[in-house]
């Protein structure tokens, strides 16, 4: 049997039929805290569930295969597996973060700083002079986020990679938009890759739970004995859910993606919406790169509502088939207003800077019909 599975079988069969007790075709449960020894000084595999577990390490093995990594942690959320590597830097390095990345991101790199813990610098990485500027003195780490939440700017992986290399740092990104189904940063250049799962990855909105990929095994090592030493490891049941839900990704992602393309072309037609953004639309300032990078255009999008905060509120007091919801990624279909939700830690100078109006609202696509969820919006726009 080969070992070069297409990414849809590693998804769907990674720990199937491999139980030896008692022949389980899917993976056991394992839920114990602690593992006996087999005799004094004669330790098993796991000792102490925060340091090993079978269900993190079958999710992480195949999450570290679908992003072409040496290894991954699986952390107790998405934060944590961010902090997993802000965590570990000292108060010489510095950090270069996206200015228009996720609120909760922004607010752990600003909370960090502020504590000397490192520096800190927010630019613009879609500008190449920005960035440039950014990194002349050099840099320890340069996280990235592409597609941005909830802009759905596209920023260059490779050559932010390549430029951080040179500035002597490593590079992550955040792939959480898009899942290893529709792009891979590590084959662009990425040391680590890192998602919170709750989103796509697990894709029933029943959990909560990270993952840290690296591209260098030395690194995937030490990612594991530090969120040993600070308790970041996710829970066994999560990360049993998560490579359920893994097995279908493929195939709700194909689905998801192709009902959001026809959104977002026909809502970009419509008189109720002053802009839509999903790097799918020829329209999209980074659509070419986007389709360069990505496997495919994902099922995120924001949209503009003409009139504002006030315009916002009519539309969601009649909107049908979207849950008014913080998180995304899931069978169901969520709209969130960033700028009182997600993205409310910000500063209204920083939301601003950003490009979050009062009138942005995300959407994220769900398994439901293309026409009801059509539907559901035009009642929206009719209110």
């Amino acid at each position: 049997m080969t070992d070069h599975l297409s990414p849809e079988t590693i998804a769907a069969t990674h720990g199937i039929a491999i139980d030896t007790a008692y022949g389980a075709v899917a993976p056991p449960l394992y839920l114990t805290s602690t593992y006996a020894y087999e005799a004094f000084e004669r330790p098993r595999q796991y000792g102490y569930g925060r340091g090993g577990n079978a269900n993190r390490d079958l999710l992480g093995e195949a999450l570290a295969k679908l992003e072409g990594g040496a290894g991954a942690t699986i952390t107790a959320s998405g934060m944590a597996a961010i902090d997993l590597l802000l965590g570990r830097l000292s108060p010489d390095d510095h950090l270069v973060v996206p200015h228009d990345c996720y609120g909760g991101t922004l607010r752990l790199a600003n909370g960090r700083a502020s504590r000397r813990q490192f520096r800190l610098t927010i630019v613009d990485q879609g500008d190449p002079a920005a960035l440039a500027d950014a990194l002349k003195d050099g840099a320890s780490l340069v996280f990235v986020e592409t597609p941005s939440n909830p802009l759905m700017r596209v920023v260059d992986i490779a050559a932010i990679a390549a430029a951080g290399h040179a500035a002597g740092a490593k590079v992550v990104v955040d792939n959480t938009f898009l899942s290893p189904a529709l792009q891979n940063p590590i084959a662009l250049g990425a040391d680590y890759v890192l998602h919170s799962s709750t989103k796509y990855i697990n894709g029933h909105s029943d959990i909560i739970a990270g993952a840290l990929i690296a591209a260098n095994a030395e690194d995937a090592a030490a990612d594991r004995v530090w969120a040993n030493t600070a308790g970041l490891t996710g829970a066994p049941f999560d990360a049993w859910l998560t490579l359920r839900g893994l097995r279908t990704l493929f195939a709700r992602i194909e689905r998801q993606q192709s009902t959001a393309s026809a959104i977002a072309e026909r809502l970009e037609a419509h008189p109720g919406i002053a802009a839509v953004h999903y790097p799918g639309l020829a329209s999209h300032p980074q659509h070419d790169l986007a389709a360069r990078q990505q496997k495919g255009f994902g099922a995120m999008m924001s949209i503009e509502i003409a009139g504002g905060a006030d315009g916002v509120r009519a539309f969601l007091s009649k909107v049908a088939h979207f849950t008014l919801a913080e998180s995304l990624g899931g069978v169901e279909s969520l709209v969130s207003h960033p700028a009182t939700m997600t993205h409310a830690s910000m500063s209204i100078e920083a939301r601003t800077r950003a490009g979050i109006t009062d009138g942005l609202l995300r959407l994220s696509i769900g398994l439901e019909h293309p026409d009801d969820l059509l539907a559901g919006l035009e009642r929206g726009l009719a209110g």
